[in-house]
C-alpha cells in the first residue's frame, strides 16, 4: 500500500537560500516551457512531450544569460517539466483546466526533489540542499537503500515542508464482533454508539483556544480595514509594508486554526478506527444544504464534516473495516430507538428526543447513533 507522508524540516540561512533558488528556477522552467506549449498550440503542431522539454534544457542552461540555472538540481528541472506534460495532458483528457503561467506572488513556493533522498539520525539527506534537521512522529526508513516517489519541498506559513510517498506493508489487524454508529453535527463533532457505550467528542471550535484565536482575528482584520482607510489615495488603496505584515499575521492564525482542527479530527477518526469494530455506519450529510442555512453555515463550515468522512474512509480502508453510508432521508434522529415510532414534528431545536409512544426520553444525537448503529444490522 502506497502512503503519503509530510513531515516538517528545519535548514540553515545558507540551505533556506538554496531552496528558494530552486524554487525559482522550477518556477521560471515552468512558464519557459508553458510558453512554447502555448506557442505549438497556437501553431497548430504537436505538443511537446516531456522527453522533448527535456533535451530544450540543456540549450537553455548554455545560454549565458541563464547561466544561474546550473546552480540548481537538473533533476528538478527535469522533473519539472514532466509536470508540465501532465498538466497538458490532463487538459487534453478534459481532468483539469488549461495549465496557467506561475506567479511569483501568488504561486504556491515548491518544487519537486529527486527521490534518493534517505534519513539517518534525524537528518534528511536533499540532493543539492544537504543534510537537514527534521521532526516527525512518523517511524521513516533509516539509511540508503528505500525507494521513495513524489518527493516535493514546499514552503507554508513560514514552515518548509518535505513530502513524499512510499509503500508501506498494510497489517490487517484482528476486527471485534462490536459495530458503531457515528453521527456528525454542531453542537459535538460526533456522538458515537458502540453496543452499549456512548462516546461524545466536543466541538473543538467551542474550546478556549479557539475562541481567543477568533478574538485575535477579529482584532486584527479590524485594524488591518483601519490600515487600508488610512493609505486609500483617491479610489484606490495603496497596500504598504506595514499592512503585508499583519496580513502575514492574519494568514498565520487562519493557519493555526486549520492546524488545530485538522488535528482534532485526525485524533478522533484515529480513535474511533483503533476500537476496530467490525462496521461503521455513517450518515450521508447533505453540506452543501446545510451551508445555505445563514445561521448555521459558519459553524457547519467549522466542523469539516467531509474531511472527517474522507480521512474514516481510507482508515477503514487501511484496517479492513466495512464503512456504511446511511440513505441520505434516512430519519435517524426522528426515530425512536426504542420502540421504532418516527417523530415527524421534530425540530432542530429539540434536543432531547421524547418518544409520544413508549416515552423514551434519551439525547437526540445519541439516538440518532443508535439507529445509524443499527442500520445495516
Amino acid at each position: 500500500m502506497i502512503k503519503g507522508f509530510k513531515i516538517r524540516i528545519y535548514p540553515t540561512k545558507d540551505q533556506e537560500k538554496m531552496l528558494w533558488r530552486h524554487i525559482g528556477a522550477c518556477r521560471f522552467i515552468w512558464n519557459l516551457m508553458l510558453d512554447i506549449q502555448n506557442k505549438q498550440y497556437e501553431l497548430g503542431a504537436k505538443h511537446l512531450s516531456a522527453f522533448d522539454m527535456i533535451n530544450l534544457l540543456t540549450a537553455v542552461k548554455a545560454d549565458e544569460e541563464y547561466s544561474w540555472l546550473n546552480e540548481v538540481s537538473r533533476s528538478s528541472l527535469d522533473r519539472e517539466c514532466q509536470d508540465v506534460s501532465k498538466a497538458y495532458e490532463r487538459f487534453f483528457k478534459k481532468i483539469s483546466n488549461f495549465p496557467k503561467f506561475k506567479s511569483r506572488k501568488r504561486s504556491k513556493p515548491a518544487y519537486p526533489v529527486r527521490e534518493t533522498i534517505w534519513f539517518q539520525n534525524g537528518m534528511a539527506s536533499i540532493e543539492k540542499i544537504g543534510k537537514v534537521k527534521y521532526k516527525t512522529d512518523f517511524e521513516l526508513p533509516q539509511g540508503t537503500g528505500h525507494k521513495f516517489g513524489n518527493v516535493r519541498i514546499s514552503m507554508k506559513n513560514g514552515k518548509w515542508l518535505l513530502g513524499f510517498v512510499m509503500e508501506c506493508e498494510n497489517q490487517a489487524p484482528q476486527l471485534t464482533d462490536k459495530v458503531m454508529g457515528i453521527d456528525l453535527g454542531v453542537k459535538d463533532l460526533a456522538t458515537v454508539a458502540v453496543d452499549d457505550e456512548q462516546l461524545v467528542f466536543g466541538n473543538i471550535n467551542k474550546s478556549r483556544k479557539m475562541r481567543f484565536l477568533e478574538k485575535q482575528i477579529r482584532h486584527l482584520q479590524r485594524t488591518i480595514s483601519r490600515k487600508y482607510e488610512a493609505n486609500r489615495v483617491g479610489r484606490r488603496y495603496v497596500k504598504t509594508n506595514n499592512i503585508l505584515r499583519c496580513e502575514d499575521k492574519l494568514r498565520r492564525l487562519f493557519a493555526r486554526q486549520t492546524d488545530i482542527r485538522s488535528n482534532y479530527i485526525h485524533q478522533t477518526t484515529h480513535k474511533l478506527v483503533s476500537m476496530l469494530p467490525m462496521r461503521i455506519t455513517m450518515e450521508d450529510l447533505n453540506v452543501q444544504g446545510m451551508m445555505k442555512n445563514r445561521h448555521l453555515s459558519r459553524a457547519v463550515q467549522q466542523q469539516c464534516f467531509y474531511e472527517f468522512r474522507r480521512q474514516m474512509q481510507y482508515k477503514c480502508e487501511w484496517a479492513g473495516i466495512e464503512l456504511i453510508f446511511a440513505d441520505r432521508f434516512y430519519p435517524s434522529s426522528k426515530t425512536c430507538s426504542c420502540c421504532g415510532n418516527v417523530k415527524h414534528d421534530l425540530k432542530l431545536s429539540d434536543r432531547t428526543y421524547t418518544c409520544s409512544c413508549c416515552g423514551a426520553v434519551i439525547d437526540r444525537d445519541y439516538n440518532a447513533a443508535i439507529n445509524l448503529m443499527r442500520y445495516a444490522a
